[in-house]
């Protein structure tokens, strides 16, 4: 059932915000860690230990709503597999830009996988 894989994707992605914060929390003691609090690297690495929870939640969100309302076939599997896209992309290019700047260029494409994920659940609401 596709509903199991934004299930799987949303515990994936809490075990990846759990895992990545006690990493990155091993040093959050250090002032000049990651150039020091609100540095580019370290308002990245933050943004990308987020990102696990946020987007693993709304892969929850996903597989309950799959499981709540009659979406079209293709509107479900075009919003399961984009919200999967983005949960795996949104760190990974958190993690990247961190690590060398340019990577920021790539965040329209973790954007975009959970906007056409939202479009395509919004657009295949039944009419009632």
């Amino acid at each position: 059932m596709i509903s199991n894989i934004n299930l799987l994707a949303g515990w994936i992605g809490v075990l990846g915000g759990a895992a990545s914060g006690a990493l990155i929390g091993l040093f959050f003691h250090r002032d000049d860690w990651a150039g020091g609090y609100g540095s580019f690297r370290r308002r990245m690495l933050r943004l990308g230990h987020i990102a696990f929870f946020g987007i693993g939640f709304l892969n929850f969100a996903l597989a309950l709503t799959f499981t709540s309302v009659a979406l079209p076939a293709l509107h479900t599997q075009l919003a399961s597999h984009a919200m999967v896209a983005g949960a795996i992309t949104m760190p990974t290019v958190c993690f990247l830009s961190a690590w060398r700047k340019p990577f920021r260029h790539l965040f329209f494409i973790p954007v975009l996988s959970v906007l056409l994920s939202a479009i395509a659940v919004v657009a295949g609401w039944p009419q009632q």
